[in-house]
């Protein structure tokens, strides 16, 4: 849903803002998260008060979106916008189980297909890293599964190093819920309040802290984000020999960003300016407390340089189709075929592979049209990579296309398909004989039904 508001004031500055609020969470028990809820708060926040853009804002919201290549396009649709953008993440962090990954959980993720079906979180940063620095701020909810939050919480060197690495992060990451109890976006209610009552030109960093205090976080075991470092509630000590780092209070005990022995509120209360949001930058002197008084963190470990061999996808995926569960079968081969689509190119054999898996999973999903178009589009690879018309595999794929085509009940779709189906087979004859001229007396049938119907 997009809802574009052009208000504009002359007392402020900035230009026309982006933001795209996405709530996501799987269904039924594996649900951790009120995430729709959650959207509900900062949608009903006007669009240029979101981003304190004075030329207004468009603001995307997505509910609940299945397929990762969806959000995928509406993430690279706000990298390419030319003022400031604002990415909100509400609903649950999932770890994919081979590379140990974080993904960001969508309607359908399960845990064992968590890496097809969730959104890689290194999609974020990669989309975001490509814009200018300082003009892009993501704001999260989260709440972390079984298999993500473990590992977070006894590392926050770790989890900075995954999480917030070439991102803006502004939010809260916390534990699950209790069994068969849903966690309450309390984080972005507090956070949609305080952008109600603050000025125009408040910055995200006092937004979080002001939100911070109202929802009563930093008092439990959620991670908090506040655009520079992850802070776990009651960090360590700086080692022996370093001078304690000034701590900011009156936010529940959690440790912010401190500048000139002043928090970032009252710097602002005493009316130091801050830069408009969503341009917030580490200013002289701030020091992300507690890292700045600890060493660089460790190289990477040996499973994240070398991730393990990636097992074979197929029995997954074609499990999933025979269980009736199309959309997530066909999203997982998507998946599959936009990597190999980055890493060997649109002619490659592992491409078309996976344009082959795709069609069949149409046929299994009772969709012979698709399946035909695809079939098609597998044929036309082939032969555009110099395959012969008889070779076994372009022979193949025209044969499968045209026995699709032929149970295309509707006749616009049919006769749409007619055209190339008939290109093909005038350089893929076959080894039926008469196959073209049955393509052609059908496509001129469906045409003479078209002009009298």
């Amino acid at each position: 849903m997009v809802n574009d508001r052009g208000d504009t004031d002359a007392r402020a500055t900035g230009g026309v803002g982006y933001a795209l609020l996405v709530a996501a969470a799987p269904g039924g028990r594996q649900r951790l998260m009120d995430a729709a809820g959650a959207l509900h708060q900062l949608a009903a926040v006007p669009p240029a008060a979101l981003l304190g853009t004075a030329g207004g804002a468009s603001v995307v919201q997505l509910v609940d979106p299945a397929d990762p290549q969806t959000v995928l396009t509406h993430l690279r649709t706000a990298a390419a916008h030319e003022g400031p953008v604002l990415i909100y993440l509400a609903g649950q962090l999932t770890f994919d189980a081979k590379q140990r990954l974080p993904h960001f959980a969508l309607a359908r993720t399960t845990p064992r297909t968590a890496r097809y079906t969730a959104l890689p979180w290194h999609w974020l940063a990669a989309e975001l890293a490509r814009r200018p620095a300082g003009s892009s701020t993501v704001l999260v909810d989260l709440v972390a599964d079984e298999t993500a939050w473990p590992r977070l919480s006894s590392d926050p060197v770790l989890a900075g190093r995954l999480l917030t690495a070439g991102l803006t992060l502004y939010g809260s990451l916390a534990p699950a819920p209790p069994k068969r109890l849903t966690a309450a976006p309390l984080y972005s209610r507090a956070f949609a309040a305080a952008l109600r009552g603050a000025a125009e030109d408040a910055s995200f960093a006092l937004l979080h802290e002001r939100a911070v205090a109202e929802a009563g976080l930093g008092g439990g075991q959620e991670l908090l984000f506040d655009g520079s470092a992850v802070h776990a509630h009651a960090p360590a000590a700086p080692p022996v020999g370093l001078p304690d780092q000034p701590r900011a209070a009156g936010v529940n005990g959690i440790v912010t960003r401190v500048a000139g022995g002043l928090t970032q509120a009252a710097a602002e209360a005493e009316g130091d300016a801050p830069a408009p949001r969503p341009q917030d930058r580490l200013p002289d002197g701030l020091v992300p407390e507690p890292f700045a008084a600890l060493p660089p963190p460790p190289p990477l470990a040996e499973w994240e340089q070398t991730p393990p061999p990636v097992p074979d996808p197929h029995a997954a995926i074609f499990e999933a189709a025979h269980a009736g569960r199309h959309s997530e079968a066909a999203s997982m081969a998507a998946a599959w075929e936009q990597e190999a689509l980055r890493a060997a190119g649109p002619h490659s054999g592992e491409a078309i592979h996976w344009l082959e898996v795709r069609a069949d999973l149409a046929r299994l999903a009772d969709d012979p049209a698709r399946a035909c178009e695809l079939w098609m589009s597998v044929a036309d690879a082939r032969l555009g990579n110099g395959q012969a018309a008889d070779d076994p595999d372009v022979e193949g794929a025209v044969d499968r296309a045209h026995h699709q085509w032929q149970y295309v009940q509707d006749p616009a779709r049919a006769g749409s398909l007619a055209p190339f189906l008939i290109s093909l087979r005038g350089r893929v004859p076959g080894r039926r004989p008469g196959a073209l001229e049955a393509v052609r007396r059908r496509a001129e049938f469906l045409q003479e039904t078209s002009q009298t119907g």
